[in-house]
C-alpha cells in the first residue's frame, strides 16, 4: 500500500506596508484624494489632450494662494487669536461668549475664507470652553462655528472657495454678487443667533488666557499684504503681479507661512478642474445635467453639494448652466447639510474628534439636526422670495 504525499504549495502574498504618515495624510485630505481619483477616472474616459489646458482657472488658483499665504503669516504672529481673545474677554457669561465666538468665525469667514476661519477660531473656542469648565457646550459651539463659517463666507467673493471660482468664471460685478447673496446671508445671521440664544444658558464665567503682544512691524506688513490680496480678488491689481509681490515678501519675511499654505486645497481645485472639464465633454452627462439644472438650478446644486461637496459642485455644474445667481446661492447654502457637503465641515469634525473622540456619534447627530434644519429653512426662504 503506497502513500501519496501531496505537497502543498504556499502562495506568498507580499505584505504592503503603508506609512502611518501616508494614512494620516489621506485622512486629513479626503476631499483631495477623492478629487484625484475622480480626475484619473475621467481622464481614462477623456484622454489628456490640448483642451486640458483650458480647464484651469489660473486666476482663481492665484487669488486663493495669495489669500491663504497672507492668512498663514497673520496666524503665525497670533493676530487673529489676539483679536478674538480681546473681543471674547468683554463678555461675562457663556451665552454671550458663544455668540462672540460664532460671530468672530462668521466675520472671519468673510475676510479669510471659511476653512481658514475655522482653523483659526475653533482652537479658541476649545480653549475658552475647556478653561471655564463649560465642555458641555463644546459640540454645539463647534457646530455653530462651522455653520457660521460656511454661511458667513457667502457674502464676499473670497469668503468661500467656490465663491472665488464662480465670481471669476462668470465675471460677476461686485455689487451684483453681494446683492445675490445678501438675502440668505441675513437669514443665516438670524437663524444662528436664535440657535445660540435658545440652546445656551446665560451662565456666568471667567476667561483667563495667555496675553500675546503683536509685533508691530510684521503686523503692519502682513495687513498691507492682506489688503493687496483682497485688491487682487476684486480685480484692482493684476493677479500675476500681486502673486509675485506677496510670494517674494513672505519669502523673506516669513518663509514658514509659505510652507503652511493649504496646498492640498489648491490641488483639490486642480483635480476638480480636470474632473469637471472632462465631465463637460461627455455627451450623456451634459444632457442629464443640463436637463436637471434647467428644472431647478438652486435645488439641484444644493443636492449636489450633499454628495460631492460644494467646491466640486460649483466647478462641475458651472459647465452646464449660465444661471450663476441660483448656482451661487445653491452651492453656498448647500454647504450646510451632510458632513461632506463642505470641506469646512470635515475640518470641524476633525478638530472636534481630536478633543472629544468618545463623543463622535453624539456630535454627528447634533451636526445633522442643526445643519439640515437651517438648510431646509434657507431653501424654503429662497424659493419663497422667487415666487
Amino acid at each position: 500500500m503506497s502513500t501519496r504525499v501531496i505537497a502543498r504549495k504556499h502562495i506568498h502574498i507580499p505584505h504592503i506596508n503603508i506609512s502611518p504618515r501616508v494614512i494620516q495624510f489621506v485622512k486629513n485630505n479626503v476631499v483631495m484624494v477623492v478629487a484625484f481619483v475622480a480626475a484619473v477616472v475621467t481622464a481614462v474616459i477623456v484622454p489628456p489632450d490640448r483642451e486640458y489646458l483650458g480647464y484651469f482657472d489660473f486666476k482663481t488658483l492665484s487669488c486663493l494662494y495669495s489669500v491663504l499665504a497672507v492668512v498663514c503669516a497673520l496666524r503665525n504672529i497670533k493676530f487673529f487669536y489676539t483679536m478674538a481673545q480681546k473681543i471674547v474677554e468683554l463678555f461675562k457669561n457663556i451665552r454671550l461668549c458663544v455668540l462672540a465666538l460664532v460671530y468672530i468665525t462668521f466675520i472671519g469667514s468673510m475676510l479669510i475664507a471659511n476653512d481658514m476661519a475655522l482653523l483659526t477660531f475653533l482652537p479658541l473656542g476649545y480653549f475658552v470652553l475647556n478653561t471655564t469648565g463649560k465642555q458641555k457646550y463644546m459640540a454645539f459651539t463647534f457646530i455653530m462655528q462651522n455653520i457660521a463659517a460656511n454661511l458667513g463666507g457667502m457674502l464676499t467673493p473670497f469668503g468661500n472657495p467656490q465663491n472665488l471660482y464662480l465670481y471669476t468664471k462668470f465675471n460677476i460685478p461686485n455689487l451684483e454678487f453681494m446683492s445675490i447673496m445678501a438675502p440668505p446671508f441675513v437669514v443665516s445671521i438670524v437663524l444662528i443667533t436664535l440657535c445660540c440664544i435658545i440652546f445656551v444658558r446665560p451662565e456666568p464665567l471667567k476667561i483667563e488666557g495667555e496675553k500675546v503682544n503683536l509685533p508691530r512691524g510684521k503686523t503692519a506688513l502682513y495687513l498691507c499684504l492682506f489688503a493687496l490680496s483682497i485688491a487682487i480678488v476684486f480685480r484692482g491689481i493684476p493677479y500675476l503681479a500681486g502673486l509675485a509681490v506677496i510670494t517674494a515678501v513672505l519669502f523673506f519675511a516669513d518663509r514658514d507661512a509659505l510652507k503652511k499654505v493649504d496646498y492640498p486645497l489648491l490641488l483639490t481645485f486642480v483635480f476638480f478642474f480636470i474632473f469637471a472639464g472632462n465631465m463637460a465633454r461627455i455627451d450623456a452627462v451634459q444632457n442629464i445635467f443640463s436637463y436637471l439644472l434647467d428644472k431647478s438650478t438652486l435645488l439641484f446644486s444644493v443636492a449636489s453639494c450633499q454628495v460631492i461637496s460644494n467646491v466640486p459642485s460649483a466647478i462641475l455644474l458651472s459647465q452646464f448652466t449660465d444661471n450663476y445667481a441660483d448656482l451661487l446661492v445653491g452651492v453656498n447654502i448647500g454647504g450646510a447639510g451632510t458632513l461632506i457637503a463642505s470641506l469646512a465641515s470635515l475640518i470641524t469634525y476633525r478638530e472636534y474628534t481630536k478633543h472629544c473622540p468618545e463623543k463622535t456619534v453624539s456630535y454627528i447627530k447634533q451636526f445633522t439636526a442643526f445643519n439640515f434644519g437651517i438648510l431646509f429653512i434657507l431653501i424654503a426662504f429662497m424659493l419663497l422670495i422667487r415666487v
